[in-house]
């Protein structure tokens, strides 16, 4: 592959109807700002664009409990989130928001385009309608219980427990969000994107070859996908907000979120150009096959990135397709799942009040725990080890003490280096520049590679190397039997600072700028890795300054009491069970047609990259058969071996995952999560009916 000339990075357009936190920056804000400093820092032409996503479905929704307009929400959290970003130095070349005139002008102008080339098919379906609302209801309007995990709190478009992709008919039980009525079926016109059309197509089955040098993550989801087949989406909805449909006969509909969000993607970067002046630039970098285009994202939009924005890009034709989609899994606070609505999280514009002009101390720690491959969690302790034991004793130590010692010793100046004579002293030196150089050649590949935690490590690994050059050479006590080595060992240390410096520009800015002017480094292209001298003789190095301080028990305590008070106020709401309204009446021929069977479990395994899954082998008696079970988060597998279970035995099979499931197992649950398997009160042979 030839090097591109240029890149446009996005970031996920944030919903806003709530503030920036931490689970957030780990998923894909921090992962694509440190990335983009990177190619910035080896003078790659680079524009990283980002913005409000003003038009989701959860925005009317908090208007209306807030008895606000959808406009003065998405003001209030646009204003939040763009603040919180700039002061944690994310560093956008454009912020832009999805209500703005172009956006709307620039997403209509592409559903028109796709309009008129009649990629679309118009459907008359039946949509759920909210009587009492007097409106149809979008796909997060509607709750209800999953079909296939029995979670009571699914959504319209998918379960999130178990990750199946749902029509809203699909739901059992369902509700309006607005009423909490049940909602009707009535019959209205929208345009689809036909996916399994274009699927086939030979133009998508050659994007999808890139997918072989993706992250394990997002080949994983794309394929259960694709091996499903795609159905084809509406691309428009029946509401009120958002951009409405530009053709005849569409009156009171908009574009549906996921084809409007994306599109503003392109509308920030129009914007961005036109505030420089250059209003046809944006096509070099949307329209130019010189160009990458990468999208930074969190797990859970990567088929809307991966395939339903490149299906709508390439039938439009003329547009550059994401040549990598990197795909953070999910961060965790304290062993509990961040959680907007229950107020279970870091939020960033607090974390900067609480700890002001500290923010590389939450992107050292953020980037050391990304979740890059799987779940991972941050806690408030490991925040303070992490930050007192690495970034204080580690890096800070060792920048300091050779700063400090160069002012002890020189004045300030930076000595001459008249070399080294002593065999040990020589040995310990070319120690140094063996792990430093090794240490810079694994950085480099794996920042390429977008392993960005890795290459942190291999970051704070160069300070590890210098402190055991001080510790093996201690020219402290050298200095009053061999002045002249100490001059070469402290010429060379400052060496290693300056690299440092200029690894910090891309994890820790700040803190690089704060070191780029401690020793005068005019120079500060990532290239200057490779050279021996960095900081020449002569120049002068300013006082040092103590670059962080540790992180105090009391300080932890604060965050964890504040977490603490949450859940307590949580605990406190009584909880009370509800029963779910009985189904419409069956006849016993209905109830018949139901094969229930004794099954015994022999293996059970969790589904890779499935959360919920778990792969059960099933002695039906007559047969083994393999069954998908959403009951991840319930059972851990060596407790279901061995165990009796009911199945439904003539279930038709159903791809998930890439993997055939061949039939149901009953469970019971309840609207707290709680699941239990129904299984028989006494020892039975395998096979045995349930009557």
């Amino acid at each position: 592959m030839t090097e591109p000339k240029r890149y446009l990075i996005t970031a996920a357009l944030p919903y806003a109807n709530g503030p920036v936190h931490i689970g957030h920056l780990a998923g894909c804000y921090l992962p694509a700002d440190t990335y983009v400093r990177y190619l910035r820092a080896l003078g790659k032409d680079v524009v990283f664009i980002c913005g409000s996503d003003e038009h989701g479905v959860p925005i009317t929704i908090k208007a209306k409990k807030e008895g606000v307009s959808p406009q003065q929400v998405v003001d209030k959290y646009h204003q939040i989130m763009q603040d919180a970003f700039r002061d944690f130095g994310i560093d956008f070349s454009f912020y832009g928001r999805t209500s703005s005139t172009v956006h709307h002008q620039t997403a209509a102008e592409f559903f028109k385009n796709l309009y008129e080339n009649k990629v679309f098919v118009e459907e008359v379906t039946r949509q759920y309608f909210d009587v009492e609302a007097g409106q149809f209801l979008a796909d997060r309007y509607i709750t209800g219980t999953c079909p296939r995990c029995g979670n009571p709190s699914a959504y319209g478009d998918q379960c999130e427990k178990c990750g199946t992709s749902l029509n809203p008919t699909d739901l059992i039980n369902p509700k309006s969000a607005l009423s909490g009525n049940t909602p009707v079926l009535k019959e209205t016109k929208n345009w689809f994107l036909p996916m399994g059309e274009i699927q086939q197509s030979e133009a998508f089955q050659s994007y999808i070859k890139r997918f072989e040098n993706w992250k394990s993550n997002i080949k994983g989801q794309c394929a259960s996908w694709l091996n499903e087949g795609l159905q084809s989406r509406a691309m428009t909805r029946d509401l009120d907000w958002g951009v409405p449909v530009p053709v005849e006969g569409a009156e009171g509909k908009v574009l549906y979120v996921w084809f409007d969000a994306p599109i503003g993607y392109i509308s920030a970067t129009k914007e961005y150009f036109d505030s420089l002046g250059k209003p046809e630039e944006w096509k070099t970098y949307w329209q130019n096959e010189e160009t990458s285009l990468i999208h930074f994202i969190g797990k859970d939009n990567i088929v809307f990135h991966a395939i339903i924005f490149p299906m709508m890009l390439m039938t439009h034709g003329g547009y550059n397709l994401p040549v990598n989609v990197p795909a953070n899994e999910f961060l965790n606070l304290e062993g509990d799942k961040i959680s907007t609505s229950r107020n279970w999280a870091v939020w960033l514009h607090e974390y900067l009040m609480d700890f002001p002009g500290r923010q590389d101390e939450l992107r050292y720690v953020l980037t050391a725990i990304s979740p890059e491959t799987k779940d991972s969690e941050f806690t408030w302790k490991d925040y303070q080890t992490r930050v007192n034991s690495e970034l204080v004793s580690i890096f800070g130590n060792f920048v300091n003490r050779v700063a400090v010692l160069i002012h002890k010793y020189y004045e300030g100046l930076v000595p001459d280096s008249p070399g080294l004579i002593d065999e040990k002293l020589v040995a310990a030196n070319a120690v140094l520049e063996r792990d430093i150089r090794q240490s810079v050649t694994k950085m480099n590949d794996l920042l390429d590679q977008v392993r960005l935690r890795d290459a942190q490590a291999e970051w704070i690994n160069i300070a590890r190397a210098g402190n055991k050059f001080l510790a093996d050479t201690e020219p402290w006590k050298l200095i009053k039997t061999d002045p002249e080595s100490v001059k070469t060992l402290l010429f060379n240390a400052l060496q290693v600072c300056s690299k440092l410096a200029i690894g910090a520009s891309v994890f820790l800015p700040k803190t690089a700028e704060r070191l780029f002017n401690m020793f005068g480094l005019n120079n500060r292209s990532w290239n200057m890795l490779d050279e021996e001298v960095l900081v020449h003789s002569g120049q002068r190095i300013q006082t040092p300054e103590i670059l962080y301080k540790p992180v105090e028990d009391g300080e932890i305590e604060t965050q964890l009491n504040r977490l603490a008070e949450i859940k307590k106020v949580q605990e406190s709401v009584p909880q009370k069970a509800t029963l779910h309204e009985l189904k419409p009446a069956i006849t016993y021929e209905d109830f018949d047609k139901i094969d229930l069977r004794v099954g015994r479990v022999l293996e059970a395994e969790r589904v890779p990259k499935a959360d919920k899954l778990l792969k059960l082998t099933v002695d039906l008696g007559f047969e083994k058969r393999t069954i998908l079970s959403g009951i991840a988060e319930y059972y851990q597998p060596d407790e279901l071996v061995g165990k009796l279970v009911t199945v439904v035995a003539n279930l038709a099979p159903r791809k998930i995952r890439g993997i055939e499931s061949q039939g149901m197992l009953l469970m019971a649950g309840n609207d707290f999560g709680k699941l239990y398997s129904v299984s028989p009160e006494k020892d039975i042979e395998p096979g045995s009916v349930v009557k």
